[in-house]
């Protein structure tokens, strides 16, 4: 939960399609104090570890929200630097929080460093983005929480759409021909990072196409023909000279929309903003669109979430405590989610009240959440696989190389990281 701009930001794509979209987000990921420490009540005394975020108020938020806590003393800690690093090391030995923050992979649930929280969501599990929720299962079984929710959107200036006479892009065809129309000797039509799309584009091509990464029967989810169809539109995206390249800030800043320099913008929910700052109501959004008749427009979705140490001493109190603070007080949860930066809160129930979300441009992407999200990378996709599918689309998008081979090398690499998880 962060400004971008200069500060930090939650990384939600650490496991998605590409990992250049994990060093964009965490290069976007926290800056300020180092941690720090709250309580509660209670005679059982619970800790709760936190990454930084970057949002000036959230560390005092949860401080806040933990010290309102009366059947527990919980102690928050938070933690600046390489959260990741000093979370892995904690859940290895005797000492690790009982309740923790991250974004839920294979390791966490084969290890047993994590616990099933489904007897804790199962009265509000329908109330959730059902994309939030499929992101912290594993074999249909939940163990987190979801907390906050970022998403990515294609943002779009409406009067120069209207000028151009361009409708809101709904397949992918008509993507690359509105970039086209929008492209002046000014102004480019479309920005989706300088790397022209390598680092955000991977999920949403497959999903357009109506396939996935994993199926939940743990095999692949692009095995078929349309998946080379929808990386060679991409690549078609590159040729026709209208994406901008070389911005001075990449996807995750809103800097090149909003300074003119593109007509469109692939980006985060949590640059909204900074937009409205800058045009007022002249932006509109959209989901990534469909490839076509038999695909389907996505909006990358991805949540960090209460998770519970399989080593703690007081499973049962951190359970209580978790379900209190992430099920039943739905104003902190609010709170978390729309006082300190701009996320929806991944209850459908509290995004569609919240005040800051019930018209305009954040009312259009509450909509588009609850139509059209998509995991923005499934627990079972681990770095080797996303790796794999990055060096593909690199190929593909920037050197033509041919779809379908590229894409028999990244179901290599996926079938055998596969046959070891699921071994």
């Amino acid at each position: 939960m962060s400004n971008v701009s200069g500060s930090s930001r939650r990384t939600f794509l650490r496991r998605s399609g590409t990992l250049a979209a994990v060093a964009a987000f965490a290069a976007a990921c926290g800056s300020n104090s180092g941690g720090s420490k709250g309580g509660g009540g209670g005679s059982t005394a619970l800790t709760q570890w936190y990454h930084q975020y970057g949002e000036q108020g959230t560390e005092d938020a949860v401080k806040r929200y933990a010290k309102a806590y009366t059947k527990a003393t919980v102690t928050v800690q938070w933690n600046p630097g390489d959260y990741y690093s000093k979370l892995a090391s904690a859940l290895l030995g005797s000492s690790g929080p009982d309740i923790f923050e991250d974004q839920l992979n294979i390791d966490l649930v084969q290890s047993g460093q994590v616990v099933p929280l489904d007897d804790v969501i199962a009265s509000v599990k329908s109330d959730f983005v059902t994309a939030d929720i499929a992101t912290n299962t594993v074999d249909g079984k939940v163990y987190a929480i979801p907390m906050v929710q970022d998403m990515q959107l294609l943002y779009y200036r409406k009067s120069l759409l209207a000028k151009a006479k361009v409708n809101p892009p709904t397949t992918v065809d008509e993507l690359i021909d509105a970039a086209k129309a929008l492209t002046t000797k000014n102004v480019k039509g479309l920005f989706v990072g300088n790397d022209a799309g390598v680092s955000v584009l991977g999920g949403p091509a497959l999903w357009s196409a109506g396939l996935v990464y994993v199926k939940p029967d743990h095999t692949i989810g692009f095995d078929d023909p349309r998946a080379a169809t929808a990386l060679g539109k991409l690549r078609e995206l590159y040729s026709s000279k209208s994406l901008l390249l070389g911005a001075p800030t990449d996807w995750s800043d809103p800097s090149a929309f909003t300074q003119g320099l593109t007509a469109m913008q692939w980006t985060g929910l949590w640059t909204m903003p900074q937009i409205q700052q800058a045009f007022g109501d002249d932006f509109g959004v959209a989901a990534f669109p469909k490839l076509d008749a038999s695909g389907k427009p996505s909006v990358p979705i991805g949540t960090w979430g209460a998770m519970i140490n399989g080593k703690s001493k007081h499973i049962d109190a951190a359970k209580e405590f978790i379900k209190w603070l992430w099920i039943t007080r739905t104003d902190f949860q609010e709170d978390f989610n729309t006082s300190y930066g701009f996320h929806l809160p991944p209850r459908k129930s509290i995004a569609t009240k919240a005040e800051k979300l019930k018209s305009g441009a954040p009312a259009d992407a509450v909509s588009l959440s609850d139509q059209y999200a998509m995991p923005a990378g499934p627990p079972e996709w681990t770095p080797k696989m996303s790796t794999a599918y990055s060096d593909a689309l690199t190929n593909v998008i920037k050197k033509g190389a041919d779809p379908a081979k590229q894409l028999a090398t990244v179901k290599t690499a996926v079938q055998a990281e596969l046959k070891r998880i699921f071994k």
